[in-house]
């Protein structure tokens, strides 16, 4: 007889801005019980230094496991290492296309294509504005495949007041779609509540 494993999620972050996503994941995911096997790529070291006061170590240190992009032969580079699947917060659009056409540059991609073929669930917080028909195609053909395409649109129903409020939103509802359910945000409870004053109109 074998111990139970541990729930494991592996994360992505790469060199779309969005950087505190992938943070804020990490960080739940450290309380929920789940493991956490992380790869920030050379251009998500690169935004996270332009984005946040986090050093790369820092990151790295919030997750159960860190791998370095260029190690094929990384754990999560095998189907036979167990997941409950990926994200890969935020997902830049060169990932996004290389996932789609099953290129295996880095771990990044490597790790995607690992959980495409074992039938686990991919979520890909995609990050792009405007979006051309090569990016709506990439998503198409993924979303056909069962990835879950899931661009950090903010949410506005829960009135934030901040942006640590609008990402938490975000990163409750990734982590639902993995059966992680957590109280980061208020959900939606069909109540209505008072507006809030409007803030005056001033010249710029």
């Amino acid at each position: 007889m074998t111990e139970p494993l541990s729930p494991r999620l592996v994360v992505g972050m790469t060199g779309a801005t969005g950087a505190i996503y992938g943070i804020r994941l990490l960080q739940a995911l450290r309380v929920s019980g789940f493991e956490s096997h992380l790869i920030v790529s050379k251009w998500g070291a690169r935004t996270l230094k332009h984005e946040t006061s986090y050093t790369l170590e820092q990151v790295q240190a919030m997750a159960t496991h860190c791998y370095q992009p260029g190690d094929q032969g990384a754990a999560v580079s095998s189907g036979s290492f167990l997941t409950s699947g990926m994200v890969v917060a935020p997902c830049s659009m060169r990932t996004l296309a290389a996932i789609a056409d099953g290129h295996g540059d880095h771990l990044v991609h490597r790790a995607a294509d690992v959980i495409l073929k074992e039938c686990r669930k991919l979520v890909l917080l995609v990050r792009e504005a405007p979006l051309h028909e090569i990016h709506l195609e990439n998503m198409l053909k993924l979303a056909r495949m069962g990835v879950v395409i899931f661009p950090p649109v903010p949410a506005f129903y829960n009135r934030p007041q901040s942006l640590d409020e609008i990402v938490d939103h975000t990163v409750m509802r990734v982590l639902d779609q993995f059966g992680i359910h957590t109280a980061l945000a208020p959900r939606w409870d069909g109540e209505m509540t008072a507006p809030l004053p409007a803030a005056p109109l001033t010249r710029p």
